[in-house]
């Protein structure tokens, strides 16, 4: 396995630490709080004894910003694979869990948590656009959390792009995280069936009813074959992770039917011959729904 090094930021609140011990748990080596100056010295001082290292920056500070920019410069300098995760949640979100748990936010200083908040998320602004993966917290508990990490970084598995296929209702809202979103309102609403309604996507008549509706088997399989593409182009530019978003109106039935059939279609498919892709679908919304 060739060593790699991730840099787990993001936002205050968001779930940073989770992410770390999640990692920490699936046999990462992890280092908290380290200061981004000592990334390169860390990676040549555990090249016996650690092969995946993870690192929990906070770059809050000016200096910080700088040094971790720099620091990131020389790890690709000297060809070293790394990876940064970006950790975030709506602001809305992270308000009530600073209030929930009765701290100020780091750089509030004598204003509101939101101004903290507002403050960071502009320093992070460039960081966050040149993460190589972005995980939103908003809808999670700090299990899923855990869940959703452990399937992106568990160590027994050598994909070479891997994609979290995630499903969701419109009328809660677009996931942060996504880089595609495909919206799947177009095929008919199994709600509206009395029969269906009161059950969702994973269940066999659900599925089939949005499966066999009318285009969707095309529909599938023109998707598919574009997402190869896409995919293909994604890896070539660096980038392992991808977050295909689908929805639907409220995250129950069309969307969760979809995103377990592109996971079935799209895991296990080849790159280019010798790269392999790895999918699984994770449903936000399911249960919100009633």
């Amino acid at each position: 396995m060739n060593r790699e090094i991730v840099v787990i930021t993001g936002m205050s609140g968001a779930g940073r630490s989770t992410v770390a011990h999640a990692m920490e748990d699936h046999g990462w080596y992890v280092i908290d709080n380290l200061p981004p100056s000592l990334l390169l010295s860390v990676f040549d001082m555990t090249e016996r004894s650690a092969d995946s290292i993870a690192v929990v920056i906070d770059v809050r500070g000016r200096q910080f910003f700088d040094d971790l920019n720099r620091s990131l410069a020389e790890l690709a300098e000297r060809g070293i694979s790394r990876k940064i995760i970006f950790v975030d949640a709506a602001d809305d979100v992270l308000v009530r869990r600073f209030e929930s748990s009765r701290r100020p936010h780091p750089l509030q200083a004598n204003d509101r948590i939101v101004d903290g908040i507002d403050r960071e998320r502009e320093k992070l602004r460039e960081l966050r656009s040149g993460a190589d993966l972005v995980v939103d917290s908003s809808q999670l508990n700090v299990h899923q959390l855990e869940k959703k990490i452990a399937e992106l970084f568990s160590t027994d598995t050598s994909a070479s792009l891997k994609v979290n296929i995630l499903s969701f209702g419109y009328k809660f809202g677009l996931p942060v995280d996504a880089d595609l979103v495909m919206d799947c309102r177009f095929i008919p609403n199994p709600h509206w069936n009395p029969e269906l309604r009161p059950k969702n996507g994973l269940d066999k008549d659900v599925s089939a009813a949005v499966l066999n509706a009318e285009n969707v088997g095309e529909f599938l399989d023109r998707y598919v074959a574009l997402f190869q593409s896409i995919g293909q182009g994604y890896f070539r530019e660096g980038k392992k992770f991808i977050t295909l978003a689908i929805g639907c109106t409220g995250g129950k039935h069309r969307s969760v039917a979809i995103a377990e059939e592109l996971a079935t279609r799209i895991n296990g498919s080849t790159l280019d011959g010798e790269h392999f892709v790895s999918a699984h679908a994770i449903h936000r919304d399911l249960g919100r729904e009633r």
